[in-house]
């Protein structure tokens, strides 16, 4: 077995990465934060430097140097405040292609593993998404293995396909929190009527979605297959609701690929085989999400259009969000006779969308917002634009007809 190397803990050493190397690592709670720090600081030695993040709450901006080039899927957390960031528009499903076809940074991986067990493999801990499937392509892989992060069921990697490693011993970030607005619950309780027993979820992360699980307390049988889970699924599991009885394939697992929450899911995940994490190649796969059973697709955006085309990328110029896996997972509810939601306020449906078109008005179906929620499927352009009116509220209602009518 070879030997990986072992790297000073406090040192600047940066093992096998090369001058010009392209470099990815892990999103959100899984985001290597001391290799990261460690590579921004030396970025003038290893010029020119190209990065690829996703989700960050760090305030990295401070530390990238002029002429490091930061690409990711979007503009996630902190990471619309990186200076010249490249967002690339593009599905979550089609990042592992685009690994594959080294169009994305991903010479070197830096990845957060749990430290290996008696078979020699590292738990990828808390985050497998888009690392999992960058790794396969990666000329080198450096570890940071952390005695604190969880050992969860997965995706893995051999300790001898690891380059190089420091060892750490330090709590991981966790997921920003904040309560559900009034507006919130009153969205969630029009999507939990949607939902019925045995059908199987997929939820983003926020106020929003938590708000969602905590009004399907009353629920049975639900099962999970979603991009990444949050507390409010492990609540959801510690209460019975989500049992993954009915799901055809998976029986019995939540299917996820990253952990966005706080220490105590964390913990809740550490050597449990009822919640497994996957690469995006599995998770977002097509053909494997038409079997997942009726799928509730619920997925936030920042405006839809009386058309019904939505915006989950930016405000004007100002980049917040992202594609992600919006379009992969209502298309798979759509074809799998679940439903596919789209929830928002009802204050941001508008005439015309100030951000660019994230999800095609063919690809909209439900539409929730606190004043109720409306199918588009199989209706008219202008049936379509009174469904959205009707739930808009009737202020925002009365604000798009004169805006129409040009008064």
């Amino acid at each position: 077995m070879r030997e990986p190397v072992e790297l000073s803990a406090d040192g600047t050493d940066l093992g096998p990465i090369r001058p010009g190397d392209g470099v990815v690592w892990s999103q959100a709670c899984a985001e290597p934060t001391p290799l990261v720090d460690r590579l921004l600081a030396s970025s003038d030695a290893l010029a020119p430097l190209k990065v690829f993040v996703g989700l960050s709450w760090r305030d990295l901006g401070p530390q990238i140097a002029d002429d490091v080039e930061v690409y990711s899927y979007g503009a996630l957390g902190r990471l619309g405040k990186v200076p010249g960031l490249r967002p690339v528009p593009c599905h979550f499903s089609a990042l592992p292609r685009l690994f594959a076809a080294k169009a994305l940074p991903g010479d070197v991986a830096l990845v957060q593993v749990a430290p290996p067990d008696a078979d020699g493999r590292c738990s990828l801990g808390v985050g497998a998404d888009y690392l999992g499937d960058a790794l396969r392509h990666a000329r080198a892989i450096v570890a940071e293995v952390n005695d604190r992060c969880p050992r969860t069921a997965g995706a893995s990697i051999a300790w001898d396909d690891i380059d190089a490693y420091v060892r750490t011993s330090r709590p991981l970030l966790e997921a920003p929190s904040g309560a559900p607005r009034e507006v919130d619950l009153a969205i969630a309780a029009h999507v939990a009527e949607l939902v019925s027993d045995g059908d199987t979820l997929q939820l983003g992360v926020g106020a929003l979605p938590e708000a969602i699980m905590s009004a399907l307390s009353g629920h049975r049988d639900l099962g999970v297959h979603s991009g990444m889970i949050s507390d409010g699924v492990l609540d959801l599991i510690e209460a019975g609701v989500v049992t993954n009885a009915r799901k055809p394939t998976d029986a019995g697992v939540t299917v996820t690929g990253a952990a966005l929450g706080t220490q105590r899911l964390f913990d809740a995940l550490d050597g449990r085989t009822d919640v497994v994490f996957e690469p995006v190649s599995r998770t977002h796969d097509a053909a494997r999400l038409s079997t997942v059973g009726p799928l509730v697709a619920v997925n936030g955006v920042v405006e839809i259009d009386l058309t019904g085309q939505a915006n989950a990328e930016s405000i004007g110029p100002k980049r917040i969000g992202a594609v992600g896996g919006q379009v992969d997972f209502l298309r798979a509810a759509a074809v799998t006779g679940g439903r596919p939601i789209v929830a928002l306020p009802g204050k941001r449906i508008t005439t015309t969308l100030q951000g660019p078109v994230s999800t095609s008005r063919s690809d909209v179906d439900w539409v929730v917002t606190e004043h109720g929620a409306r199918s588009l499927a199989g209706l008219t352009d202008d049936a379509r634009r009174r469904a959205l009116l009707e739930i808009a509220g009737p202020e925002r209602a009365e604000e798009l007809q004169r805006a129409e009518s040009g008064g």
